[in-house]
């Protein structure tokens, strides 16, 4: 549903996004959405005091941008997208005063539909040891030749789990050139341009990375870590299957969507709706 804003309500969502810590708060935000985010989270990924960030999600609560919801004893919080492409629109409401000629020369051309062709997809997760492997080899193997699938970590160890190794040859997918790699591999300037980019783990998610070249179909899959397991074997490697189930059900449905036929702001919504499903679905 269309928001209207008002000029007090514009003057209200910049006012609050006047502040450093309340910018801060609100960019990660919308780095998770449309998937909400406890506070305890945000406080960890910002090192915040609880009573700093408390101050902060109300003034955005106030100012429109952030929208809570309860769940128990427990709260969440999330960008109130519609409040805010209302204001993106508020922004633009006036440009180039109804001639587009003036616009269409600064602005890029939107593709009518997403190109049909191969499409690379990287898979982004804090140790690239388990999560973002079981991804990369998922879509591999599932993608049908469609996908191009590459797997990264924001601080990678030497090696992949063997946990994660084992299941996946148990499973009959190829380990041999799977490897740990580091995000900047695919931030150099001769990188592979990306189609798609899905972070796996929150605190991946959290981080501030560069823009990436291309402006990218994002979403975000956050996913427990089984390497941080507890108990027996068989009580490690059941998280581990657990993980891989639930990674090899949304990269099926995944590669069910007909890309071909989207435009770039029906894949996004699609992409966001694979998550937002699997939620629903454990809830």
């Amino acid at each position: 549903m269309e928001k209207i804003i008002s000029d007090l309500d514009a003057m209200r969502a910049f006012a609050a996004l006047g502040h450093a810590g309340r910018l801060a708060v609100f960019r990660l935000l919308m780095r998770f959405a449309p998937r909400p985010v406890r506070p305890t989270e945000i406080a960890t990924a910002l090192d915040l005091r609880p009573s700093t960030l408390s101050s902060y999600l109300a003034d955005l609560v106030a100012a429109g941008l952030v929208q809570v919801t309860r769940d128990g004893r427990s709260l969440h919080y999330a960008v109130a997208m519609a409040e805010c492409e209302g204001l993106v629109r508020y922004l633009v409401e006036d440009c180039c005063r109804g001639r587009p000629a003036i616009c269409s020369a600064h602005t890029p051309p939107m593709e009518a539909k997403m190109p049909d062709r191969v499409y690379n997809v990287l898979f982004i997760c804090s140790g690239n040891s388990a999560r973002s492997i079981f991804a990369e080899a998922l879509l591999r193997d599932l993608g049908a030749g469609r996908f191009t699938a590459w797997s990264a970590g924001t601080r990678p160890g030497s090696a992949l789990n063997p946990f994660a190794v084992d299941l996946l040859a148990r499973n009959g997918h190829a380990t041999e050139e799977l490897r740990a790699k580091h995000l900047s591999e695919f931030q150099a300037p001769d990188a592979p341009v990306m189609d798609f980019v899905f972070t796996v783990c929150d605190t991946a998610a959290a981080e501030e990375c560069p823009p990436w070249p291309g402006q990218p179909i994002t979403g975000h899959w956050g996913l427990p870590d089984p390497v941080q397991a507890q108990g027996t074997q068989a009580e490690k490697a059941l998280a581990f299957a657990r993980t891989y189930a639930a990674l090899r059900h949304r990269i099926a449905a995944f590669v069910a969507l007909p890309l071909s036929s989207l435009d770039r702001m029906a894949a996004q919504q699609a992409v966001d709706d694979l998550d937002r499903n699997a939620l629903q679905e454990v809830l």
